[in-house]
């Protein structure tokens, strides 16, 4: 169980009878069923047996999960339940208003357990973006190099896999001619896709070793796709990572988009600077931050430079091309007022 700090309102209740494969059912596998619980509703929750604490912010957050897991546990009597069961008795709609992609609230910070150690996000933004994966289904990423939104999404994706809550890792990325005419490169599907998806395979081979990764490959517990290979799938149990998504078309967006099936996370990740398509092209990610953004169920994290956790170089180089390309709007502005003139 996480350790959080002092929060405003708690509630102290028992769950009668005590019974431990109820509560073992109620718990889940590592407690994954009273994480889950916390990370949609932003709250607390310790326990010793049948002893249970409910703390957090929110009084009436405090008092619905308190009701919850009252129900939960009478249910947990006649039904297993897994983590489909408990996200759907979590509802679409009622979790709490700080987990809301546009709320400004203070994000719990999630912990994610890998190899190499423990993940956390460096900064308010990267925990934000952290906490709103856990809790959304569909999550974007969007920012410039080196402020983490592939690996902590690759982080999050091999923790689901290593706790069971999905079957399988997929990882897409479109090739970066917009057309994805692959048919021309040597090799299998996998080999003529493999230098698009890099830096996947660089975030995997560090939480999880070289062998792994490899055993999973062939297993198909974690999969390669081209984004044109998409179309017609549902993909149920599973994380998939969509990167340089930036380079999608609106068609490609929106194909990929409504490929999740039950139980699945997507998460989107790309630059709206270092967008590759034809210029006549509108980039997929960004008609989707036009598009969803007011979507119940859908986040958004928006990096900046300040947010880049590689070399201190990165960042400064980050902050000119910004200047930049905000200098030649200005002056693209200004001609064409000039020429209107």
């Amino acid at each position: 169980m996480q350790t959080h700090a002092a929060h405003a309102h708690s509630r102290d209740f028992a769950l009668d009878p005590a019974d431990p494969e109820r509560l073992a059912n109620l718990a889940g596998p590592f407690d994954a069923h009273l994480r889950q619980i916390e990370l949609r509703r932003g709250v607390q929750i310790a326990n010793r047996g049948n002893l249970f604490r409910v703390s957090g912010d929110d009084e009436s957050a405090v008092a619905d999960v308190e009701k919850l897991l009252r129900a939960l546990y009478d249910e947990a009597a006649g039904t297993t339940f897994d983590a489909h069961a408990i996200h759907l008795r979590l509802g679409p709609d009622d979790a709490s208003p700080r987990t809301s992609a546009n709320a400004d609230y203070q994000a719990q910070e999630v912990a994610v357990k890998v190899k190499r150690g423990t993940v956390r996000g460096r900064g308010a933004n990267q925990q934000k973006y952290l906490h709103l994966i856990a809790t959304h289904d569909i999550n974007f990423g969007i920012g410039p190099a080196g402020t983490g939104k592939t690996f902590l999404a690759v982080a999050m994706a091999v923790e689901a896999l290593n706790s069971s809550r999905i079957q399988r890792i997929i990882l897409v990325r479109p090739a970066v001619e917009a057309g994805e005419k692959l048919g021309f490169l040597p090799g299998d599907l996998t080999q003529k896709v493999d230098p698009y998806l890099r830096p996947l395979y660089d975030a995997l081979y560090e939480m999880l070793g070289v062998e792994k990764v490899a055993k999973l490959l062939e297993k198909n517990v974690i999969e390669i796709a081209p984004l044109a290979y998409m179309r017609g799938r549902t993909l149920n149990d599973a994380f998939v990572i969509l990167d340089e998504a930036q380079n999608t078309t609106v068609e490609q967006m929106k194909m990929f988009l409504t490929r999740l099936g039950f139980g699945s996370t997507a998460v989107v990740t790309g630059d709206l600077s270092q967008i590759d398509l034809p210029k006549h092209v509108k980039s997929g990610l960004r008609d989707a931050v036009d598009v969803l953004r007011e979507v119940e169920g859908v986040s958004f994290t928006f990096f900046e430079a300040r947010d880049v956790v590689r070399h201190p170089l990165v960042a400064k180089i980050v902050r000119a091309y910004e200047a930049k390309a905000a200098h030649d709007a200005r002056a693209k502005q200004n001609n064409n007022t000039g020429d209107s003139t």
